[in-house]
């Protein structure tokens, strides 16, 4: 079942009623003619709370986090800041836990030399389809060593963004960089927390990652598993700039094409299916592989 992303960009009341999200406005001062919205919960993958005057129940937020609901928090600029999970996704996760905790070192490189080899491989296919040379890229993807010791990933990093984006945009990946890095660090926020969201309910946990390593990071797992998925991301955001130069704000139009990433069609194992329910498959295979399983991770392939 495909589920849904939903953005509230304006005051109002979220509560539960009868297996409902209901989006009241009725003590929203402005909007009281306004009449409630109703949204299964069943529905609801990711609700994303952007404006500053939502408020909501605690009953709400625990039948959406027993829904395996990722919940997105924005601050005042409107962008990501925080995410609720819940702590019980999976029936078996005090046994996948031990196994992923336990894992070995030379299984996480295998695994991470897996995650890159898929991540510049699709880099490459972004950059074939706008006609870009990617012969270094397809290259360093073939040449991946258990562990990515050589940093093939910067390699590719470097070549990818100064080829991606026209020169006239004289483009620089940076968090706090100019645009479209906003559009790209939003989608990158989506993308994250569909990963995450998948890591729970596969009963794994998002903080211990397989390459990534941060004590003040919660989500290493998420950020590593994320990686083959970004390029679906600069895929629609180089779309987006192909269209149009106006993008120093991330308005309403330009958040629509990107929360509509967990949806988008992708192919994974030779089949094809929402990048939503590929990332719940890559989570799975990804579990697999620590209980002793199987030794590959299914990531998606470009194809375009």
């Amino acid at each position: 079942m495909i589920k849904r992303t939903i953005c509230i960009e304006t005051p109002c009341h979220l509560k539960y009623r009868d297996e409902q999200m209901i989006v009241s406005y009725s003590h929203v001062k402005g909007y009281e003619t306004l009449p409630d919205r109703t949204v299964p919960i069943e529905d609801v993958g990711m609700i994303v709370l952007e404006h500053q005057q939502i408020t909501l129940t605690h009953y709400l937020l625990d039948k959406l986090v027993a829904n395996n609901t990722a919940v997105v928090t924005c601050g005042e600029t409107k962008h990501p800041t925080g995410m609720l999970l819940p702590l019980e996704g999976n029936t078996l996760q005090s046994e996948r836990f031990a196994a992923q905790i336990t894992a070995t070192e030379p299984l996480k490189k295998q695994l991470w030399q897996q995650t890159v080899k898929a991540k510049i491989g699709n880099q490459a296919a972004i950059l074939h389809h706008w006609n870009i040379g990617n012969n270094y890229l397809t290259t360093l993807a073939a040449n991946v060593k258990s562990g990515d010791p050589d940093n093939n990933e910067a390699k590719a990093a470097v070549y990818y963004w100064s080829s991606l984006f026209p020169a006239t945009w004289q483009f620089f990946r940076k968090r706090d960089g100019l645009p479209p890095n906003n559009l790209l660090n939003y989608g990158y926020a989506i993308l994250r927390a569909t990963v995450a969201r998948s890591l729970v309910g596969a009963g794994l946990l998002p903080t211990f990652g397989i390459f990534h390593r941060n004590r003040y990071n919660a989500y290493c797992l998420a950020d590593d598993i994320m990686e083959p998925y970004r390029p679906y991301v600069d895929f629609i955001v180089r779309s987006i700039v192909d269209k149009t130069s106006v993008v120093d704000i991330l308005t309403q139009e330009l958040k629509v094409q990107l929360l509509q990433l967990p949806t988008i069609d992708v192919q994974i194992d030779g089949e094809h299916s929402p990048l939503m329910i590929a990332t719940q498959r890559t989570a799975a295979s990804l579990a697999k592989c620590y209980l002793g399983e199987s030794r590959k991770i299914l990531y998606p392939s470009l194809a375009l």
